[in-house]
């Protein structure tokens, strides 16, 4: 039985047993619901929950193994010649065989030894999934006659699905956590081979980058420069003039919109906002390579000043225009939630609207307001496209806005392009841009909370 079909026979049955442990509530309390402790639905979802779960669990366990096992039993029936190959040259093999039971293109010809480990590995497969339908309609069957003996009056169905409903929110729960917690430390560990090569006063103070090591000790280059300063300013430069952007006109436009505008042009006027959300980065960095970079170079040059093909200045303008609806949107709404009342109070004490919004409104919105904007200056640290394209790939150690510079995002996307091995300092350098990008990240959320909290005591 596929996969898909499976989920759907699973998903079938645990509807059937919700209706069949109904039927039992109502049969056990003789048409009583009053004698029941808990509403006869409970009853139902017990039983489809225990149907369901224990055969899906297994499900998810078996195919998470399913692979390793199949893989394990392929290579120890495939021909010695083969087998004592490296392990790279026996993981094209198993690929090609892959693709080959897939329908895929192969890189080579298959040959009869390669047709037999297909069929090998087709029937391994076949065989892997009749075993698992076998034992997840089993554990229905089982899980569901034994919960629907345990309905009676007295049984505490609700607290039993309340209890599973629980777990089922702290294993997702759990799920997200562990993810970070991995994501962490796969950078980490990689960060941590890159500075045993290079050394971490040097990656983080030094002027000069030029990642690109030779692959041979006589070759030109063979010794790259890792000093991600230049990657670090970049980043800033570009981030500060968009959010010098981004922040005025966001917060200008929410307060307008929040305490000014009237109903009908907010309806018009916030949904317009919200679509320079929407628009695919690529969009804004054609927009700033043919139309930004080629007005500013033009009005510099009239000015008689000397402005790069591809500067940052381009591409902060352009990011800070698709960063706006993260400030605008986030600030309209935490301003709306301020309570009436702060404004009825404000103007009872013979406040304008304007000393209201300033001196009322805006501190008691600050945290909201403080979260938008950390939103947006994550946004826009993370931001690649627009600088690509914008802003170019070149590791200047600048402050001057018409340069062209480069960001550790981008960075990191030219070191992991292509083949790469994860043996080489030029690779690793990635991961130890990716940490400093978090621990930056982490510092922002830091005194984000910090705000919060400070502001947050005085309004509450």
């Amino acid at each position: 039985m596929q996969t898909s079909m499976l989920i759907v026979v699973l998903l079938i049955l645990s509807t059937i047993a919700f209706y069949l442990g109904r039927r039992r509530a109502f049969a056990v309390a003789q048409g009583k619901i009053r004698n029941l402790h808990s509403l006869p639905s409970y009853y139902g979802y017990y039983v489809a929950l225990w149907c369901g779960l224990p055969a899906l669990l297994v499900a998810g366990i078996w195919f998470s193994a399913e692979d390793v096992i199949i893989t394990g039993i392929l290579v120890d029936n495939l021909p010695p010649e083969v087998r004592s190959l490296e392990s790279g040259r026996i993981n094209l093999v198993l690929n090609d065989i892959r693709n080959l039971v897939s329908g895929n293109v192969t890189s080579r010809e298959a040959d009869a030894s390669m047709q037999a480990a297909a069929d090998h590995y087709r029937q391994l497969r076949a065989t892997s999934h009749a075993a698992l339908s076998v034992i997840a309609l089993t554990l229905v069957l089982v899980a569901g006659s034994f919960s629907l003996t345990r309905i009676r009056p007295e049984h505490r169905a609700r607290n039993a699905v309340e209890r599973i409903i629980m777990a089922l929110l702290v294993a997702c729960s759990s799920i997200a956590i562990l993810t970070t917690v991995g994501i962490v430390l796969s950078v980490l560990f990689e960060s941590l081979r890159f500075f045993q090569t290079i050394s971490i006063f040097e990656f983080l103070f030094s002027p000069h980058w030029s990642p690109q090591t030779a692959l041979r000790t006589d070759q030109v280059g063979s010794s790259g420069a890792f000093g991600a300063v230049p990657l670090f300013t970049g980043t800033l430069l570009i981030s500060f003039i968009a959010m010098a952007v981004a922040v005025p006109i966001g917060l200008l436009s929410a307060i307008y919109l929040s305490e000014y505008a009237s109903r009908r042009l907010r309806s018009v006027v916030k949904p317009l906002l919200e679509i320079l959300a929407g628009v695919p980065t690529v969009v804004y960095g054609f927009f700033a390579a043919l139309v930004v970079a080629p007005m500013i170079r033009d009005a510099g040059m009239s000015l008689g000043l000397d402005v790069a093909s591809e500067s940052a200045l381009a591409a902060g303008l352009v990011m800070g225009i698709m960063i706006i609806p993260f400030v605008s949107s986030l600030s309209d709404d935490v301003i709306n939630a301020v309570p009436q009342a702060l404004r009825d109070g404000a103007y009872g004490l013979g406040a304008t609207q304007s000393e209201t919004v300033r001196k009322v409104i805006l501190p008691a919105a600050l945290p909201g307001i403080v979260g938008g904007i950390l939103l947006a200056v994550s946004r826009a640290i993370g931001e690649t496209m627009i600088v690509v394209m914008a802003a170019g790939l070149s590791a200047n150690l600048t402050a001057n806005p018409l340069d062209s510079v480069t960001t550790v995002t981008v960075q990191i996307v030219t070191l992991l392009t292509g083949d790469q091995e994860f043996d080489s300092p030029k690779t690793l350098a990635a991961f130890a841009l990716g940490l400093v990008l978090f621990v930056v990240t982490l510092l922002l959320n830091v005194f984000a909370l910090h705000i919060v909290r400070k502001y947050r005591e005085q309004y509450d």
